[in-house]
């Protein structure tokens, strides 16, 4: 509908015919959620004909019907935070916490659903302890101490009933964190046994956990610390006590996303009625629908090998659906398909290629124990790709520096230098990809490595920050060792044309505090998988001789 004239003279009213048209309903459809909210204009009666006179009491009914408007938008509900739904019944447990979980995760003040979180006094003093320095402690300890401050900023200075009746853990924007945060703020009197000593930090928290129990007897409270030793004296003095899982990305270790599926054996007769397959560049491809579609993730392999028959090993490249695209892949198990003179020796092995190999694939991990593999095959892909394909600029390798024994001290040298003792399994792979003719001689052999080294660059994880890998090689060696954070570091690092490949053993963790489920390669395998960018293989058979193959089963 078009817009009446605008006044052509000043302190000129619109006429009424023009008024009513802009505030009638409009017969256009009009959605559900509009039909349950009328417009304002056909609710409020704006004109009013005694408003043209000139008399100020005749002003008073326009002035009452814009105070109902107002009073119509504030009766409207407010949208209410999203809280989890509890799963019990009863009472919010209580949870107290100990200061080692704060600065293992900073975030875990909002990570109880609807419980509510108790701090005593010796937790708060302990974070104060603890926020000097450039550590990872510290700067958690100094976030938590910013993330408290924000949930007490608004209080009153002496409101000590807000503290009392606790802090909604909501105020500050993290709605999945739906109950109350409550402070110690009165001194507590509780005779612990006789063996424990009372200036103890930790035994000050068992005797706040028992008073809490004496109080509350009808509440659930329970300390959640991550000191083994703390939760064995606090079950020893039947207090209730648990680790903190929320960083735990599984577990268990065994349902960690593999990357590889086993096809049924009547695959084909389940899904060979409805399938499409036509042939692209090389490449066989088959479109099935079935009851196989939900369970497959993009860049997943899946094989079928039966006996008498050929058999399938494809990748899922589509999903749309109900209806999945495999193609076949290229077989790096053959010769002329050798990838800087390595080819691959097991059906892993060459899934793991095809994901090296692949352009449009930035984020790979790969997974496996002692000798399968892992670093010599991504070396092959990252010098074929660097070297022949001038895909990329250069490899750079990084890795955790984390001792298996002693630590021996300070290394020398350049940042390079200092981390040439590390990168000892770099030197190793390098020797055997860098074999060259016989008949080139010791010159020739040395001229290839010195062209090698230079399309090498190996950095510290101590310096990342802030860096942009643009057209980039990064292979993370043993990344099982990085925490979560420190894994998305790293991956944040990436530029444009960058791809960054993860290797690790998830049964040699180094880093204290970390374990399988925690461990930042696992976070990065589960949180990647079924993007159509990244891809992940976890090698099986070790190839590197009989006897690591068999030390890695048996030790």
């Amino acid at each position: 509908m078009p817009l009446p004239k605008p006044p052509a003279k000043r302190a000129s009213l619109l006429s009424v015919t023009d008024f009513e048209s802009q505030a009638a309903p409009k017969p256009a459809k009009r959605s559900p959620r509009a039909a349950a909210e009328p417009a304002a204009p056909a609710e409020l009666n704006l004109y009013d004909p005694a408003a043209l006179a000139p008399t100020p009491p005749a002003r008073a009914p326009l002035v009452a019907t814009a105070s109902d408007a107002a009073a119509t938008v504030i009766k409207r509900p407010e949208p209410k935070p999203r809280v989890a739904k509890p799963r019990g019944t009863g009472p919010a447990k209580l949870f107290v916490l100990d200061t080692n979980v704060l600065m293992h995760d900073p975030m875990s003040l909002f990570r109880f659903d609807e419980h509510d979180i108790y701090l005593p006094m010796i937790t708060l003093e302990e974070l104060d302890d603890h926020k000097k320095g450039m550590t990872e402690v510290a700067r958690n300890a100094r976030q938590v101490s910013r993330d408290l401050d924000a949930l007490a900023a608004n209080l009153a200075t002496r409101d000590i009933n807000g503290m009392t009746e606790g802090l909604s853990l909501a105020r500050t924007g993290h709605r999945e964190a739906g109950g109350k945060l409550f402070f110690q703020t009165n001194l507590v009197n509780v005779t612990l046994p006789a063996g424990l000593p009372q200036g103890k930090a930790d035994n000050q928290i068992l005797g706040v956990v028992q008073a809490l129990r004496d109080q509350q007897p009808g509440r659930d409270v329970v300390l959640v610390s991550k000191d083994i030793n703390m939760r064995i004296k606090a079950r020893a003095l039947g207090l209730p006590a648990e680790d903190y899982f929320n960083d735990k990305t599984l577990e268990d270790g065994d349902l960690l996303y593999t990357g590889v599926l086993q096809l049924p054996a009547d695959f084909w007769d389940r899904h060979g009625k409805t399938m499409e397959s036509w042939n692209q560049g090389g490449f066989t491809f088959y479109r099935i629908s079935g009851p196989m579609v939900p369970a497959l993730l993009i860049n997943q392999f899946v094989y079928l090998e039966a006996a008498g028959a050929a058999p399938l090993h494809a990748k899922v490249t589509e999903i749309t659906g109900k209806t999945a695209v495999l193609r076949t892949l290229r077989e790096y198990t053959h010769a002329k398909n050798a990838v800087w003179g390595v080819t691959a020796r097991n059906r892993e092995q060459n899934f793991a290629l095809n994901l090296l190999m692949d352009p449009d694939c930035d984020f790979i991990t790969l997974t496996g124990t002692a000798g399968t593999g892992k670093t010599l095959m991504t070396l092959a892909a990252g010098l074929s790709q660097v070297m022949d394909d001038r895909r990329y600029t250069e490899i750079i390798v990084t890795r955790v520096t984390v001792p298996v024994g002693e630590d021996i001290g300070f290394l020398p040298g350049t940042e390079e230098e200092k981390m040439g003792p590390w990168m000892g399994a770099l030197d190793d792979n390098l020797e055997v990809l860098s074999k060259t003719d016989g008949g080139a001689g010791e010159w020739g052999r040395a001229a290839t490595n010195d062209l090698v080294r230079s399309k090498i660059k190996i950095k510290s994880l101590n310096f990342m920050r802030g860096r942009t890998f643009l057209n980039k090689f990064v292979l993370i060696d043993e990344a099982q060792n990085l925490t979560p954070k420190q894994m998305k570091t790293l991956i944040t690092r990436a530029g444009p044309g960058t791809k960054i490949v993860c290797l690790g053993n998830l049964a040699q963790i180094d880093t204290p505090y970390l374990t399988e489920g925690s461990s930042g390669l696992t976070y990065a395998v589960d949180r990647f998988k079924g993007w159509p960018h990244s891809g992940h293989v976890t090698l099986a058979r070790g190839e590197r001789s009989r006897l690591a193959d068999f030390a890695s089963e048996v030790l």
